[in-house]
């Protein structure tokens, strides 16, 4: 068990360390202090949207909607946090996005936990009305989004954006509370077993319901950073909700729930935008990188799953001896 939990972070810390070396030798111009940041800065949206991930996949749900909330956030900025908003102006823009980030995810739980709906079912509802409602505000790419607030979103110490820290400082917290805590511990219950939780008095309500709005509060904040990256209402952006889930499938996350780490998305979200960052440099196809992450997940859950699956067949040939032998004696 201990093995299966460092697992994630040994595999992507490999994996980071090689491609960056392997890259390093061959193009100069990836360890300058410009591609550096800009990497970190690309990192951003989809690390803050998988830890929002992982925080449902630990309670044994996903939400696929994230991705078009992003989108929504973006597109509401191009109207709230305009280039003529004045310096006070920009902050009930700022929390009218994060709003409605809070407004998404309790819609999400109540669908979820009130309707009993899946939440593959329930997320995907909302996806399309996420979906709709950006192209309704904006069918196309337009309205420019405040400067001052991109500059102070991606404002950095040497090559390292401020919120990059930020980002780290808030996983490595995430996983000491997920570990080293009794809460921490009951919002892992609740996604191994919900029905024993539930009857130990554990609050599987509150639990899901939280992990839900935990998730979407994030995805809102990763759209400022994909406002800061594109810098215009666009309705056509906003991909991050698959990637978010192999982010944290690759960090550890078990799709049954009960299992995940934050910083392990982390190092995930870092791994994937290295790989979006280096293809260009190569001159390689984009399509490259669907696969490489396809490929990825598919070891990954091998990998992690591993100890799981060495059980099962051995109890399973344990069973088959034990019919054999039980044959030999009739």
């Amino acid at each position: 068990m201990r093995m299966r939990g460092w697992m994630p972070f040994v595999l992507l810390g490999t994996l980071i360390v090689a491609l960056g070396a392997y890259t390093a030798l061959r193009e100069d111009a990836f360890l300058t202090s410009y591609n550096l940041r800009n990497l970190l800065l690309l990192t951003m949206p989809l690390a803050l949207v998988s830890l929002g991930q992982t925080s449902a996949l630990l309670v044994g749900g996903f939400d696929v909607s994230v991705g078009a909330l992003m989108t929504l956030c973006v597109v509401v900025a191009s109207y709230t946090m305009t280039p003529t908003t004045s310096t006070l102006g920009l902050i009930p823009g700022a929390f009218l996005l994060v709003g409605i980030g809070l407004v998404v995810g309790i819609g999400n739980a109540i669908l979820i936990r009130v309707f009993r709906l899946p939440s593959i079912i329930a997320t995907l509802a909302t996806f399309s009305i996420l979906e709709g409602a950006a192209l309704l505000l904006r069918d196309h790419p337009e309205g420019s989004i405040n400067t001052d607030v991109t500059d102070r979103l991606t404002s950095s110490v040497s090559f390292v954006p401020l919120a990059f820290i930020g980002v780290v400082v808030l996983a490595v917290l995430a996983d000491i509370w997920l570990y080293r805590t009794r809460t921490g511990l009951a919002f892992r219950a609740v996604g191994l077993d919900e029905t024993a939780s539930r009857r130990i008095g554990m609050g599987t309500g509150r639990t899901v319901i939280l992990a839900f709005v935990v998730c979407s509060v994030m995805a809102s904040i990763a759209g400022f950073y994909l406002a800061a990256e594109v810098q215009i209402g666009s309705p056509i952006i906003g991909n991050q909700a698959l990637e978010s889930i192999a982010a944290a499938v690759l960090g550890g996350a078990s799709l049954a729930g009960g299992r995940g780490s934050f910083v392990g998305a982390l190092l995930a979200a870092l791994f994937l935008s290295l790989i979006d960052n280096v293809l260009p440099l190569f001159q390689a196809p984009t399509e490259y990188a669907e696969m490489t992450i396809g490929i990825l997940i598919l070891v990954a859950l091998v990998l992690y799953e591993a100890p799981a699956l060495l059980a099962r067949l051995r109890t399973s040939m344990g069973g088959v001896g034990r019919l054999r032998r039980g044959s030999a004696q009739g």
